[in-house]
């Protein structure tokens, strides 16, 4: 029994290495329904394995690189390491609910595979924002704060994934990631929500955080994540009737970019 319980959550882990993330995986794991609902609970420990790469990356080239092209490197590496994923979905998403089309058709743009203006504009805009703040916090040095800033925010962001499948409708409840995710709970979402604390505190504890900044600067991004996620999530449901698997990535996105930009009030 112990030994089909540790089985069960490898392959979990594993699944949300593979759909989340181009990190290697060296087996094959069956993308059923029960394994990917369980999967959802270690997503903020995989946002936080590509803040540490991103952060890490960011670190060694500090030591050679002035910020500026040392910012764009790691964006690009942050970028790659989700196969751009998430903001494929925020471009997609953008073409759909600012088209202000019916609904339907909202969601057939957000299905074409071609990106319209709307959405190169949004990643234009959150990419330049992206680097702006990263630039700023570049330029402090302060990477033992830095890089466990980045690591959270990235963890917190795919943490929201999870709490909006749980806590609200899919667009398409028959198709796509409908289908594939239709087990997840809000049991599901507390677990994750308890990974998300344990990361929090082992990345405190890794970069020799003091306790009262650590639970401080905690409770500061899971305001922002709380208070940004809710707008975001209402306003798409009533936009779409529901959440889509583009519309995770635009949140995604949306709520990481955001808590960097909080980051710069925090690392000085």
């Amino acid at each position: 029994m112990v030994l089909r319980s540790v089985r069960e959550q490898l392959q979990a882990a594993g699944a949300a290495l593979q759909l989340m993330t181009r990190l290697p995986v060296p087996v094959q794991i069956p993308f059923k329904p029960l394994i990917l609902a369980r999967s959802v609970v270690y997503y903020p420990l995989v946002g936080a394995i590509i803040g540490l790469i991103a952060a890490g990356a960011g670190w060694l080239l500090s030591l050679a690189v002035p910020p500026l092209p040392a910012v764009v490197i790691v964006l690009i590496v942050w970028t790659g390491l989700s196969g751009a994923l998430h903001l494929d979905g925020l471009m997609d998403t953008a073409d759909g609910v600012l088209s202000h089309r019916p609904r339907e058709r909202m969601l057939e743009i957000m299905k074409d595979s071609r990106v319209g203006a709307m959405g190169v504009m949004a990643a234009v805009f959150l990419l330049l924002l992206k680097f702006a703040v990263l630039a700023t916090l570049f330029e402090r040095q302060n990477w033992p704060s830095l890089m466990p800033v980045i690591a959270a925010a990235c963890a917190w962001s795919r943490l929201w994934i999870v709490c909006s499948m749980a806590w609200w409708p899919f667009a398409r409840p028959k198709e796509g990631l409908a289908s594939m995710f239709a087990g997840v709970r809000a049991r599901h979402a507390g677990m994750a929500l308890a990974m998300q604390a344990l990361v929090v505190i082992v990345l405190g504890l890794a970069f020799g955080q003091l306790w009262s900044d650590l639970w401080l600067w905690a409770l500061v991004q899971a305001a922002v994540t709380l208070l940004s996620g809710m707008v975001l999530s209402r306003w798409l449901n009533r936009k779409l009737g529901g959440l889509t698997g583009d519309t995770y990535g635009a949140m995604n996105e949306i709520i990481e970019t955001l808590l960097l930009f909080a980051a710069l009030w925090h690392v000085r």
